[in-house]
């Protein structure tokens, strides 16, 4: 039975520069096999109720600006399905979540820069979930929990976000500077508790870990390892398949849950 997982996707120019994070994603399909389907959760798709996309062929959403022209030479036109988004949709409901489906939303970056490297054929059907920053850990981790089912399927359960987030403070002229102590004590904590199965511990990471507003001024890019963690089932075990940090303070961590 497949895992689910949570990424770090970075910036857009991970799908372009070399180096650890970049290597990792290249290789995780040799890692994870090859799913039937995916449902992907990104932090750049935000609405007030779960979402999910019924599309017959995912577009490539270039929700970017400023970055080197190659970035929007690359597309990632993996086929959707309607019928895994009526699954979805159905598994919340059924799960007492309010779901909607959204017929014309595509790929944002968070979603096709990881799944370019991993799964560059794009012939596997994906469909996106969006996220409730509003809402919190505790809803994500349930929308996680209600479709722990699809991992029975071959339905891979990816949450794509940033294990540490604060953009003010990225080294953005250095992609090797040192990590700043601030951001290494967030990450030593945050995966000291998943480790140790602390789920209401990281429920509340706001208030219980070390500088957790200056690693993630606002909750959205950590909200898919909730989701993630979910869909691994009530007692997942977390296994960090990666861990690397660019930009100074942006880590890259990446975890399986099973």
């Amino acid at each position: 039975m497949l895992p689910s997982l949570f990424v770090s996707h970075g910036a857009p120019t991970l799908a372009l520069e070399p180096g650890p994070a970049h290597d990792f994603l290249a290789g995780l399909s040799q890692t994870i096999g090859r799913p039937r389907a995916i449902v992907l959760v990104s932090a750049h798709w935000e609405t007030d109720i779960p979402t999910v996309n019924a599309v017959a062929v995912n577009d490539t959403m270039y929700d970017f600006a400023g970055f080197p022209q190659a970035l929007y030479t690359l597309a990632y036109p993996a086929p959707g399905s309607t019928e895994l988004a009526a699954q979805v949709a159905d598994m919340l409901c059924e799960a007492g979540i309010a779901c909607r489906q959204d017929p014309h939303r595509g790929l944002d970056h968070g979603a096709w820069v990881p799944l370019l490297l991993a799964w560059p054929q794009h012939d596997i059907p994906v469909i996106q979930l969006s996220v409730q920053p509003r809402l919190g850990p505790g809803h994500h981790y349930q929308l996680g929990l209600a479709l722990e089912a699809l991992r029975q399927e071959d339905v891979l359960v990816i949450g794509s976000g940033s294990f540490t987030h604060n953009l003010r403070e990225l080294a953005w002229h250095g992609g090797a500077a040192a990590e700043p102590a601030w951001s290494r004590e967030f990450a030593a904590w945050f995966d000291a508790a998943l480790v140790a199965g602390r789920t209401c511990d990281l429920m509340s990471y706001r208030t219980l870990a070390p500088h957790a507003a200056r690693n993630h001024p606002t909750d959205e890019h950590l909200l898919p390892i909730f989701v993630a963690l979910g869909a691994g089932g009530r007692d997942a075990a977390s296994r960090r398949l990666h861990s690397s940090t660019t930009y100074g303070s942006l880590r890259m961590d990446a975890y399986a849950f099973s």
